[in-house]
This record gives structure tokens, C-alpha cells and sequence, in this order.
């Protein structure tokens, strides 16, 4: 592997010790793996905690910041965080509002956050948790609370941190949240694999001139494995499938992400969403805000994510609201 580190064993910790010493007044570490908001906790605010494992940047920590998320907790690459640092972002951020837990549906990540979310409330903290499960390839639709979280996390992100940001009870954002999730979905696509440092070796692989629609940011099996196609054809497929899964009637309001894995070039992604925007105007869905960018990666893996949100007035209110993080800044 070719990759800029002195240690595979540290790659995670000076990754962080990097990211505080670039914006010391923005981020602190409450523990060694812990990242939250410098003004955390937010006095009259519910504070929101994710999680998850690195090497998908921005998600997860890339997130906390003003109209977002107040901190996250860092576990290994491709690995759950800790029930501990869990705890010591809940308590950094807690400002007696009550604490939202939103991330991705992962077996790792829920049995640490559960334990986390229980000692937090023997504490004295009250938690609410949110799942991310929008990937539609990982699970056929009557299954869909077993899907995989992937970028749409990012949806749920800016409405939770929107709505807590306007001053929401507890109460209020998880049931804002929970209608954006509910109208939230993702279809990807991987054309090559990536490299977990400690392992030195591709997570998969796949041939040159190969293509694997579904397959998960950790490379989990897809749906189908083919020859490459046009960008015109894969942004048939993944948006097709998305219709499929959340019909919308004609007229539906649509926020969209278009999402580099990590070694995908912006014109990619642009001449991908080319082809999404076609098909939903031949649809009738009228496209209220774009994002193409990489929001949520697998280290250097190329491919692309399509996720589309149907919205409504507190929906978009709270997408369009101003946020801003070392990674991302709006309004």
C-alpha cells in the first residue's frame, strides 16, 4: 500500500492529534478518542452525538460543529468507538436538554451505544436514539430497520442539528429527525476497493473495468457485479432503485447528495448528478437543494452515493439552515 503515515498501529490517534492541532478553537478532546464541539455543552440546548469507525471522513467527527452535532466518539478504522468514549462525549456535551445518539445502523455501534445511553442515564442524562438505515441495497424494503446507515446520515445531521440549534425540545428533534430518515435513501456504487492501514492489503477485490452496484462503504457485498458502465446508466440504476423503494408522487420536493467514496474526482460526481437531475425532471420531482462532494467516504475507495430526501416545510427550512465545521460550512 502507498499512503502518507509513519505507523499503521497509530494511524487513527495522529490522524486526531492532526485534526485538534488544525482547529484547536473549534474542536477539543474530552478523551483520547472523543471529539465535541470547543463550546460544548450548549447552555438550553439538546446536544447531538454520533459515532463510528474512521476512515470515512467527514463522517463522523466531521460533522460537529455550530447547526450540526456537538461530538462523536472515534473507534478504530471500519471500527465501532468504544462504549467509554461514548459516554465521555455524552457527558461533554449534555447541557441538561437531553442527548440525541444518531448513527449508522452497525451491530458494533449499537451494542456500544446502548451501553453507553444507560450508563449516561444512570447519570441523570435522558438519551434518544436514531438510527441511520438508508441504504436500500442492504436490506429489501420489508426488512428496511436492518439496513446499513451510509451517507444520508448526513440528512439527519443537518435536520437534528438544525431543529436543536432553533431551540427544539428533545422530543421535537427526534420526531423531525425520525420523518427525514423515514424519507431518506441511498444507492451506491464501488469501481475499486480500498485499504484498511493495519491490513496493508484491499478490502476486496474487483476487477479493472468492474463495477459493484449496493456495495457497502466497508466493501459488504452489493447487489450485482458487472462490467463498468456510462455515468448516464449507473445514474439510471441507483436512482430508479431509490424511486422504487419510496415512490413519490409527482410534485415531492427532493433534497439530493451526491457523494464521492474517496477517490472519485468532483467532475465525476457532476456528470453523475447530470444524469440523476434528468431523470427526476422527466419525473415531475422538483430539486430543491444539490450537494456533490464527498460527505461521507471509505478512505480511497472510487464509486459514488445518490441519496434523495423528500422534503416538506420544516424539512427544507431546517436543510437550508447555516451550519458550519472545519469540514463544512453553509450560509
Amino acid at each position: 500500500m502507498q499512503k502518507i503515515l509513519n505507523d499503521p498501529e497509530p494511524f487513527v490517534d495522529e490522524m486526531l492529534e492532526g485534526i485538534l492541532l488544525a482547529h484547536p478553537n473549534e474542536l477539543r478532546r474530552p478523551s483520547p478518542r472523543a471529539i465535541v464541539r470547543a463550546d460544548a455543552p450548549v447552555a438550553g440546548k439538546v446536544a447531538i452525538a454520533t459515532g463510528g469507525g474512521s476512515g470515512h471522513l467527514p463522517v463522523f467527527m466531521g460533522y460537529v460543529g455550530r447547526g450540526l452535532i456537538d461530538g462523536a466518539a472515534i473507534g478504530n478504522v471500519f471500527a465501532s468507538p468504544s462504549s467509554d468514549d461514548m459516554l465521555e462525549v455524552t457527558r461533554a456535551i449534555s447541557a441538561g436538554k437531553g442527548v440525541l445518539y444518531l448513527y449508522g445502523n452497525y451491530g458494533g455501534d449499537r451494542l456500544n451505544f446502548d451501553l453507553a445511553a444507560e450508563l449516561a442515564a444512570d447519570e441523570g442524562i435522558e438519551v434518544r436514539t436514531i438510527l441511520g438505515a438508508d441504504d436500500v441495497a442492504s436490506a429489501p424494503s420489508g426488512r428496511a430497520s436492518s439496513r446499513r446507515g451510509i451517507a444520508g446520515i448526513f440528512f439527519l445531521y443537518k435536520v437534528a442539528g438544525a431543529a436543536a440549534a432553533e431551540g427544539a425540545s428533545l422530543s421535537e428533534v427526534v420526531a423531525v429527525t425520525e420523518r427525514a430518515a423515514a424519507g431518506t435513501r441511498t444507492m451506491g456504487v464501488a469501481l475499486s476497493p480500498c485499504t484498511i492501514p493495519a491490513a496493508g492489503v484491499p478490502t476486496f477485490e474487483l476487477p479493472v473495468g468492474q463495477m459493484e452496484i449496493g456495495m457497502g462503504i466497508h466493501g459488504e457485498p452489493g447487489v450485482r457485479r458487472g462490467p463498468l458502465e456510462t455515468a448516464d446508466q449507473i445514474a439510471d440504476e441507483l436512482t430508479r432503485a431509490i424511486l422504487a423503494d419510496l415512490p413519490f408522487a409527482r410534485g415531492d420536493e427532493v433534497a439530493v447528495l451526491v457523494n464521492g467514496l474517496g477517490a472519485t474526482p468532483k467532475e465525476e460526481l457532476y456528470i453523475l448528478y447530470r444524469g440523476v437531475a434528468r431523470i427526476l425532471a422527466a419525473e415531475g420531482l422538483p430539486v430543491h437543494r444539490v450537494w456533490v462532494g464527498e460527505y461521507a467516504t471509505s478512505l480511497e475507495m472510487a464509486g459514488a452515493s445518490l441519496t434523495l430526501m423528500r422534503l416538506d416545510d420544516d424539512l427544507r427550512r431546517l436543510v437550508d439552515a447555516p451550519a458550519g465545521t472545519p469540514f463544512f460550512v453553509q450560509g
